[in-house]
């Protein structure tokens, strides 16, 4: 069993990979590889896609690795496999983006990522820091999570998800916005669970025993 986080030069992944490693022992869930071999990942059993920084640039260094988005396809769409998109990788999910300019995603979870729009101007964004999950459907990958335990977000877009039966869970911020989403083996979340402590390590460790 190998779970493959995918490496496209946007972020730092060593937190993730230390963190997924972790649970992946603690868990009995086999290997964890950082790769940005298509073959690797075409073969995987799992598959993450971390990202951080802007929309537009991610999706650009994804699609700039030759044969990896192709690969991601083949594994997730093709052949059913376990998928986590984390912060931009959870993002590039939907079918477009709209930071700095209109930029397609995959289209795998139909919606928009728009910019955050708090109610109360006192709010800021980026909406960074910890805040309380509001679960909306339930998933294997909150086993063990509740409504209130606390996720670590950074982030000034979020994905307007157009079905809401996609919508697994979402924070408060002056208005709602959106944490997690998904549907058949596919999931997201906005937040970082490597950094998010008990409650990212136990969603990292539902992930990797997750049986769509």
């Amino acid at each position: 069993m190998t779970t493959v986080i995918v490496d496209y030069e946007s972020g730092n992944l060593h937190s993730a990979e230390k963190a997924f490693q972790r649970m992946a022992r603690e868990t009995g869930a086999g290997e964890v590889a950082v790769t940005s071999d298509p073959e690797v990942i075409r073969r995987a059993d799992r598959i993450v896609l971390p990202g951080d920084g802007a929309f537009p640039a991610c999706r650009t260094e994804l699609y700039d690795h030759r044969g990896v988005y192709e690969a991601i396809e083949e594994a997730v769409i093709g052949a059913g496999r376990p998928f986590m998109g984390i912060c931009i990788g959870m993002q590039m999910l939907a079918t477009r983006g709209m930071e700095y300019k209109e930029t397609p995603g995959f289209d795998w979870i139909g919606g928009t990522v728009e910019h955050i729009a708090p109610s109360d101007p006192a709010l800021k964004v980026p909406h960074m820091g910890w805040n309380d999950l509001v679960i909306d459907q339930p998933h294997a990958i909150f086993d063990g999570i509740a409504t209130g335990d606390h996720a670590y977000f950074v982030h000034s877009y979020h994905f307007r998800v157009d079905d809401p039966a996609h919508l697994l869970a979402h924070a408060e911020y002056g208005a709602p916005v959106t944490a997690v989403v998904g549907r058949d083996t596919i999931v997201g979340t906005q937040f970082h669970p490597e950094k998010s402590q008990a409650t990212g390590l136990r969603l990292i460790a539902n992930f990797l025993t997750w049986t769509p």
